[in-house]
């Protein structure tokens, strides 16, 4: 069976943490002021109101914990039936127990209605948490008949909380936001480098030979030349100025793309396969280069690396033993060296050319010349390692390629 293997987005919301406080706060809550009860019923002079009352509580409460575990579920008719019963249940108090009106005692929802306040604040900010809290304010007033300084005291501690939380939520969902757009920039500019290594390797520098080659036949094979050296300045400029389209992948970050996973069928979990395909030995992949111009020196031992670090790692060679070719003269020598340690995996590629004079790169980059910005550079920098580029005029270049073992992924 083939193996399948698909890439979704996963949408992590910053404000989850809440609904989920919120329904262990209600939950705590209902128990609180049933036992409130408990153990203060002889006080009450009309028992039955505050336990049918708290039954209907409790089963609301129960029932509707799918209600608050999201922002989606909990709905506007939701919260206006949840903030009702809340204020039913204050309204009641005196009914159930005239003394709690004038000595300041709880009512019968107690701390279980700053819950329904709180589903305002987390649903929709802190002017949906100023409209609820002024309700229960209002309700609380009415109920104590003449409020004293301690009822003021703790209506405005319920009103500036659930502001302040709603107040809260609305810098996360902003911050949620930023960091989508942030990474939705991202994943398009990673895509736009990919495109651009790959014109790089293919079509830029077919462009080049048809230019040099038409150059030196002459005749129609010169013109030839000259409007292939044309496409090729016009497209370098095209890459260069970031304006080849992203694909697919920069549509997905959009939709606020933060936690990718890759999911994999069971056959290939039951052979071994982990979030992928299986390791590949990196030196089968760079022993091709060998030849009389190329020597290759690496480990008796496989260099087991992911695929998709294994082949950015190998195309980063290629591109470098290409700049060899094209800079360094068809004479020049170049050295392969392949080191396997246990944290990471070094890929050394030295030539002996005439090196590179300072400030040639910046320069070949300004141009829109980016073999090494991107087909060496970036392609280290998309799986988690280092490119460094060391070159003495007169003394050869060296590029060593460092991919760490925690970001190539390594399967022994």
């Amino acid at each position: 069976m083939a193996r399948t293997q698909r890439e979704r987005v996963v949408r992590m919301s910053v404000e989850q943490p809440l609904w989920r406080a919120l329904t262990a706060y209600r939950v705590l809550t209902m128990l609180y002021a049933v036992l409130l009860f408990v153990f203060t019923r002889q006080k009450f002079e009309r028992p039955w109101v505050a336990v049918a009352f708290l039954a209907v509580m409790s089963v609301w409460t129960l029932v509707t914990l799918p209600k608050v575990a999201n922002a989606a579920s909990c709905t506007k008719r939701f919260l206006v039936a949840d903030l009702t019963i809340a204020l039913t249940g204050i309204m009641l108090t005196p009914l159930a127990d005239f003394q709690a009106q004038q000595i300041d005692g709880p009512t019968l929802p107690s701390i279980w209605t700053a819950g329904s306040v709180l589903a305002f604040a987390i649903k929709g900010g802190w002017r949906w948490a100023a409209f609820a809290s002024s309700f229960v304010a209002a309700a609380n007033i009415v109920e104590r008949g003449h409020p004293s300084r301690d009822t003021f005291h703790n209506v405005l501690l319920v009103w500036v909380a659930s502001i302040a939380i709603g107040y809260v939520v609305e810098v996360a969902r902003a911050s949620e936001r930023t960091l989508a757009r942030a990474l939705e920039i991202e994943a398009a500019t990673r895509e736009r480098e990919r495109l651009a290594r790959d014109i790089h390797d293919s079509v830029l520098q077919v462009l080049a030979m048809v230019q040099r080659r038409g150059t030196s036949l002459g005749g129609e094979a010169a013109e030839l030349g000259r409007m292939a050296g044309e496409q090729e300045v016009a497209l370098r400029t095209l890459v260069s100025s970031g304006l080849v389209p992203a694909t697919r992948a920069s549509e997905d970050a959009a939709q606020g793309a933060v936690v990718r996973t890759v999911e994999v069928d069971d056959e290939e979990i039951g052979n071994g396969g982990s979030y992928g395909a299986r390791p590949c030995d990196l030196r089968s992949l760079l022993a091709p280069h060998a030849g009389s111009k190329v020597s290759f020196a690496e480990p008796g031992a496989p260099v087991l690396l992911e695929p998709a670090a294994a082949m950015e790692l190998a195309a980063a060679v290629s591109a470098a033993l290409d700049n060899v070719r094209r800079h360094a003269g068809e004479d020049a020598q170049a050295w392969i060296l392949v080191e396997d340690w246990p944290e990471e995996v070094i890929v050394t590629v030295r030539d002996d050319g005439p090196g590179i004079p300072e400030g040639r790169l910046a320069q070949a980059e300004g141009e829109g010349r980016l073999g090494v910005a991107l087909s060496i550079r970036g392609r280290l920098r998309d799986i988690g390692g280092t490119a460094e580029l060391i070159s003495v005029p007169g003394q050869g270049t060296e590029v060593e390629l460092k991919v760490p073992r925690g970001k190539a992924g390594q399967a022994r």
